[in-house]
């Protein structure tokens, strides 16, 4: 008999060792098995993993073992996403230098992780702040350079002006910089752009092929490219209206049936026909300059306050030149949108009825809803976009909407002014270029140089990669690099003349756009990929990560997979086959009567006649218990892996992380199911040995017949076997654990009566006992891979259980010779009747009308029909 209870903290760094040394988890690129690539979004070194590390991992790992089992070459490595400003933000703070902070916190989340148990490649390991990786992000910059894919342009950027440096708009939260706080401000600057919008329309259309990604995951991505179907009118502008040169105002609608309801044109404050006025008109000017001291983010323009300003320019009406429009220079029209220019039809869109309210220009519906009168119908403080007919328009009244957007595009279509129509169908997208430009250092240098003769010259291949100099310092505002006393100065390698760095270094999200495509062959020095090693384990079969990365990673990675192919390097368009969004870890939080929050770990929760009730266990004060929220260091309400690993252990962990809850919802951090784990486990670790026990006469041969009992467990076995089998492949895991749960009592009720010393078993029962033993060890053993190994060694088996083939399951136990159907009278339930599978109607009905339940229902009553639903319901009619 071994121990009687299973010693964690002595079996899993056991088991890890050895795991380590045997290299079991080392994927090798000429394996000729099948592949599958597993891979969880990797982490940032920010020195410590949280508890939301633990669930992500875990998932990704139950999947990497099960699929290692099958049979497969499972991929499935680990590296650092290690850029960023947090490192620059730490070297300003602690007075360190952004490359020894991110390598110790490397180190410190490698050991933490090493803890969890997870089934790592760890040869492939890799950061992406080594210049042997960022060294052929720097060659794919320079490749996509000479594919017209990258492009050096000005734009209109987000700048913080505390962290000194472009913001994208997701990275300006309520007007302000997410790290700084800082009120975000324009400005226009060159930067580096991706030219993502080469792809929009494909980018779009393959979303209809990623089958095994989350609907809302798509439908997000859909609504940021943003594909919209409409028509490019021409407004001719009054002529004595109008500064020299500017005739008329293009304009971009998806509306253009509402043309009849127009009140107002609204340009951008960078529109050239906005600049024209201004510089004639200092109000105007000046109204500009505040409008550009917002960000550019769409969500800042959409919930601020609508301000115009009436430039005195008319624009007149394309159906009617009597009809002049007054044109607003807007702080809600962005130039990067459509043309930076929009008519305003106040009655259909909430946001021109808010501006025409504030400013006393009246609206007139065009789109009456079907039923109600025409003659009585207003619009007020709400604008009305919803189906309708056309009226107080003209020829257009009567019509529906979309055939009064056929009529306009017709007729503007045919009229010409000049040589160009004055109306013409177009499809836009809300998608912009990728700009990449950051301005700070602890980022990829971007590998060109600015010659006064040459402009901008690439870096030489041989002269790659670009490293970021280890002497810089960060004691004044802004960029390192641009501060650096030398770095930045060199010679042109076209004409040698004196000349300077690029010191902008690369958005983040470039170096996480390609890192799986590197992981498949990290030891290539001379390129950033192996193609035919790429393109044989690429896609991903399935990626994990949070849902907060739906949009900007998976769409730049989606981006950056179809670049790579056009410069060569992978022949693929699609980097995940399938995508997999995994809830949050939250927690209930704990208050003083002060307002201040303190740590789960902290406070000691009881629960009585009067609820749950809380107390601060240093003072025993009355704590109150908040709501539950996403674990955050600001309200204390987070666990740390270590104390939970050195408590109960790792398996303990990833049981609960994987048992709670369905693992794409949110996870409720509870000490009580925990605990509950924790004792789950030691019930598995004696019920192995139990069955090892009265497993010891069991033969070596599988017996010809089995009787019974032996039948009734091996059946429990491979019914379980078969859900947990399906239930991993679908990542049902939490429905797995219960299945798992499941067969655990049953087999344990099996042995519980088979009571007898093991010589006194009948031989076919001991079999089964010892079978059912070793399929519930590989059962849970992807979940719990430590306590899977020491059962394993109990059972006498050879080699590692993670290393074993996963068990093959005998179908025909699966077949059932009963069936239980619920019985109804007269459509509520009275109870259930077991039958034979095979059973026919006459038998059934039989056995139904001679239950007592049915013949109290009925209380004499003649039965008119017996309505049998085949395998599941049977109702009586009296």
């Amino acid at each position: 008999m071994t121990s009687e209870r299973y010693n964690a903290r002595d079996a899993e760094p056991r088991w890890q060792r050895l795991w380590d040394e045997q290299a079991i988890f080392v994927s090798k690129n000429d394996d000729s098995r099948p592949k599958y690539y597993v891979l969880e979004m990797f982490p940032y070194p920010s020195g410590r993993i949280h508890i939301g590390h633990v669930r992500n991992y875990t998932l990704g790992d139950v999947l990497a073992r099960f699929m290692r089992a099958k049979g497969f070459n499972v991929l499935h490595p680990m590296g650092w996403d290690a850029f960023g400003l947090p490192a620059e933000n730490a070297a300003i703070e602690r007075k360190v230098a952004p490359k020894a902070w991110t390598y110790d916190n490397i180190a410190a989340m490698k050991k933490q992780l090493r803890s969890i148990g997870l089934s790592l490649d760890w040869s492939r390991e890799f950061a992406t702040c080594d210049p042997s990786y960022y060294k052929h992000q720097q060659k794919m910059f320079l490749d996509m350079l000479g594919a017209g894919l990258a492009e050096r342009e000005k734009r209109k950027l987000n700048w913080d002006p505390v962290d000194m440096t472009v913001l994208a708009n997701e990275q300006v939260i309520d007007g302000r910089g997410w790290r700084s706080g800082a009120v975000v401000e324009q400005r226009e600057m060159s930067q580096w752009v991706f030219k993502i919008t080469k792809y929009s329309q494909e980018l779009l259309s393959a979303l209809d092929g990623l089958d095994r990604w989350p609907d809302k995951v798509r439908l997000m991505q859909r609504n940021w490219i943003g594909r919209s179907e409409g028509l490019l009118v021409r407004f001719a502008l009054d002529a004595a209206t109008t500064p020299a040169g500017e005739s008329e105002l293009k304009i971009f609608t998806t509306r253009p049936d509402t043309l009849f309801g127009a009140k107002f044109m609204a340009i951008s404050a960078d529109h050239p026909l906005a600049q024209a006025a201004a510089a004639k008109n200092p109000e105007l000017a000046e109204f500009i300059a505040d409008i550009k001291k917002i960000g550019t983010a769409q969500s800042i323009i959409d919930t601020a306050e609508k301000q115009g300003f009436d430039t005195g320019i008319r624009a007149v009406h394309p159906f009617d030149p009597s009809w002049k429009l007054p044109v607003y220079v807007a702080n809600f029209v962005l130039m990067e949108y459509g043309t930076g220019a929009i008519f305003g039809c106040p009655a259909h869109d909430q946001r021109d009825l808010d501006f025409v309210n504030k400013y006393n220009l009246g609206n007139t519906p065009v789109v009456c809803p079907e039923g109600q009168d025409p003659k009585s119908f207003v619009i007020t403080d709400t604008a009305y976009d919803g189906d309708g007919r056309m009226i107080n328009s003209r020829f257009l009244d009567g019509m529906t909407i979309e055939q009064a957007k056929d009529e306009v595009a017709k007729r503007l279509e045919s009229e010409l002014r000049g040589n160009a129509p004055v109306g013409e169908r177009q499809v836009n997208f809300r998608l912009r270029d990728w700009g990449i430009s950051r301005q700070r250092y602890w980022g990829c240098p971007i590998p060109v140089i600015h010659c006064p003769k040459c402009d901008v010259v690439p870096v030489p291949d041989a002269d790659l990669p670009v490293t970021l100099p280890d002497d810089a310092t960060f004691d004044k505002p802004g960029n390192a690099l641009d501060h650096h006393p030398t770095w930045k100065h060199v010679t042109c390698p076209k004409c040698g003349a004196k000349a300077q760095r690029e010191t902008d270094t690369m958005d983040t999200f470039v170096d996480s756009s390609w890192y799986f495509a590197r992981f498949t062959d990290p030891w290539n020095e001379t390129a950033p990929t192996t193609p035919a090693v790429a393109n044989r384990m690429l896609p991903v079969d399935q990626y994990i990560g949070g849902v907060e990365h739906a949009i900007l990673h998976l769409l730049y990675s989606r981006f950056f997979t179809r670049a790579m192919k056009a410069t060569g390097h992978i022949a693929l368009d699609e980097p995940f086959a399938g995508m997999f969004t995994q809830g949050m870890v939250v927690h209930e939080t704990y208050q003083k009567a002060d307002g201040t929050y303190v740590q789960p770990a902290e406070v000691k929760v009881e629960v009585g006649g009067n609820g749950r009730r809380a107390t601060l266990l240093t003072t025993g004060e009355d704590i109150q218990i908040g709501p539950i929220e996403k674990m955050s260091k600001s309200k204390k309400n987070t666990v740390d892996p270590d104390d939970i690993i050195e408590t109960y252990g790792a398996d303990v962990a990833r049981w609960f992380m994987l048992s709670d809850s369905p693992p794409d919802r949110d996870v409720i951090w509870s000490d009580e199911r925990v605990q509950g784990a924790s004792r789950f486990v030691q019930r598995l670790w004696r019920l192995v040995n139990d069955s090892i026990e009265l497993g010891k006469a069991a033969p070596a041969a599988r017996p010809a017949s089995f009787g019974t009992d032996a039948t009734a467990l091996r059946k429990a076995a491979h019914g379980a076997l078969d859900k947990v089998t399906t239930g991993i492949e679908r990542l049902h895991f939490n429905v797995c654990l219960a299945h798992i749960r499941e067969f655990a009592n049953s087999f344990s009720e099996i042995l519980q009566r088979a009571g007898q010393p093991a010589p006194d078993l009948a031989p076919d029962l001991a079999w089964a006992i010892r079978e059912a033993g070793q399929i519930l060890v590989q059962l849970f053993s992807p979940m719990m891979p430590h306590l899977a190994e020491e059962c394993w060694q109990a059972l006498g088996q050879s080699g590692l259980v993670s290393e074993a083939n996963w068990p093959q399951i005998e179908r025909d136990l699966l077949v059932e010779d009963s069936v239980t159907l619920v019985v109804q009278v007269n459509g509520k339930k009275r109870g259930d009747v077991t039958v034979a599978t095979a059973a026919q109607n006459p038998e059934i009905e039989a056995a139904v009308l001679a239950l007592d339940a049915v013949k109290l229902a009925l209380d004499g009553k003649p039965v008119r029909k017996v309505i049998i639903v085949p395998k599941r319901i049977v109702n009586v009619v009296g």
